[in-house]
């Protein structure tokens, strides 16, 4: 894995999300993973157990064990909300858009258009304070998934606004409601 290309693309989707679309296009649909959802994910979740230690102090096993905690909590929402809201993303291209199913283009798509998410998770991870600009500028995803969406979805003009903003909720709302649930069951099941 490269970080220098890693942080290349993710710079490029926020700075300029149509020339991003362009060479993303491009490249193999399964190199998303490897190149850039798993270690994303990674960032997150380290950067969320570090804030974590960070806040609660290095003192003993409890904070180590909350760290730890929140750390798995982030790192499956993140997961489990990618593939989530691929699959979904891909059942609505399907269903509202009849296009073929293609879930290797959709992982791309939707791999690559949560980087705002992403990023935002990296900063809010390290400084919870952040956290109400955070939620602001995660609407720019919307901006994102529109330029995204005619290039590598093939999304037809008089459907991009419908697309873009069906898939952008399922983008959000996914590891939002996977978090929730972890949260639930962890705090049930301890």
């Amino acid at each position: 894995m490269k970080y220098k290309d890693l942080f290349h693309i993710a710079f490029l989707l926020i700075s300029s999300p149509a020339h991003a679309w362009e060479e993303i296009r491009l490249e193999d649909k399964r190199k998303v993973f490897s190149a850039f959802v798993y270690p994303m994910i990674g960032f997150c979740a380290l950067a969320v157990f570090l804030g974590v230690l960070f806040d609660m102090g290095w003192s003993g096993p409890q904070s180590f064990q909350y760290a730890m905690t929140r750390c798995c909590a982030v790192a499956v929402s993140w997961f489990g909300g990618y593939f989530l809201a691929a699959y979904l993303i891909n059942r609505m291209r399907m269903r509202l858009f009849h296009m073929a199913d293609d879930i290797p283009l959709t992982r791309q798509f939707a791999g690559y258009a949560l980087v705002v998410p992403f990023l935002l998770q990296i900063v809010t991870g390290i400084w919870p304070d952040f956290s109400i600009m955070a939620l602001l500028l995660q609407f720019y995803l919307v901006y994102v998934v529109w330029e995204g969406c005619p290039l590598v979805m093939g999304i037809e003009d008089k459907d991009r606004l419908r697309f873009t903003l069906l898939a952008s909720v399922l983008l959000l709302a996914c590891p939002a409601i996977i978090t929730w649930t972890f949260n639930k069951l962890v705090t049930v099941l301890n």
